[in-house]
């Protein structure tokens, strides 16, 4: 479990997050939501460890983040930032298996992991090419199934961070990406991901945070978040909301 404290980050003297709260539970998808410059990166970034908090408390499964030791912390916490980058002519297996290395788990264990993280994040079929021939999606996929790999199978107590995994995939890819993080969270983990696609969120996810300015604007169930007015007020865009025919949760329409 992840569980954020009034929750403060500054970049040099400006703040950028203000007391934010929220906790990412046991088998739950979290969606952070909001326009550009809300401050959805640096509440990610912040999460990771990568930037330090000017106030409040990010507690992960009880304890204060920095006060877990490297090699424990990566068998629990995983991170997917907007961008990975790699510049060496790797096979697809070997970067996925980079996710294996906080673990002493063996050769023929780590393959079996390596093997089912491709196939759940559909990309089985580039194991043996080079990342560096890779189109911008293929990668994006690829280091999902790294990040995959370095919590595999996924229980309670496990948490995954995910920074955009759709902004540069296909519509297929989106659905398949977002429902290999939702089949991560049936197994225990607690999910955080940063979408822009309110429509995806409000399929995949079971709470939502709404950032603007750096300040909390909702919190909650998908259903309680994705108001009309909230959307609207938020992002500038007049919106309908209405069920979705099939499956019930609510669907975005712009005006």
């Amino acid at each position: 479990m992840l569980q954020v404290i009034d929750l403060g980050v500054n970049r040099g003297e400006c703040p950028v997050l203000r007391d934010i709260a929220l906790t990412v539970r046991p088998g739950e998808v979290l969606g952070v939501l909001g326009p550009n410059g809300a401050g959805k990166s640096t509440l990610l970034a912040a999460l990771s460890g990568e930037l330090p908090a000017s106030g409040g408390q990010i507690l992960l499964n009880g304890t204060p983040l920095q006060g877990w030791e490297a090699l424990p912390r990566a068998r629990q916490l995983a991170v997917l930032p907007q961008s990975s980058t790699l510049g060496f002519a790797f096979r697809v297996d070997e970067v996925v298996g980079m996710g294996r290395l906080p673990h002493a788990s063996g050769r023929v264990v780590d393959a079996q992991v390596i093997e089912a993280a491709l196939a759940a994040a559909d990309v089985g079929h580039l194991a043996g090419r080079s990342y560096l021939t890779l189109s911008g999606g293929e990668r994006q996929r690829v280091h999902l199934a790294r990040v995959m790999a370095q919590l595999w199978p996924g229980q309670a107590g496990q948490v995954l961070l995910l920074d955009e995994p759709t902004s540069m995939l296909d519509p297929l890819h989106q659905h398949t990406i977002l429902q290999a993080a939702r089949q991560f969270a049936e197994r225990g983990v607690a999910v955080l991901v940063i979408l822009h696609d309110l429509n995806l969120a409000a399929r995949y996810c079971d709470t939502l945070l709404l950032l603007d300015r750096g300040e909390s604007c909702a919190y909650g169930p998908v259903v309680e978040v994705l108001q009309a007015e909230t959307v609207s007020r938020v992002f500038g865009l007049e919106v309908l909301v209405q069920a979705h025919p099939e499956r019930g949760h609510p669907l975005i329409v712009a005006r």
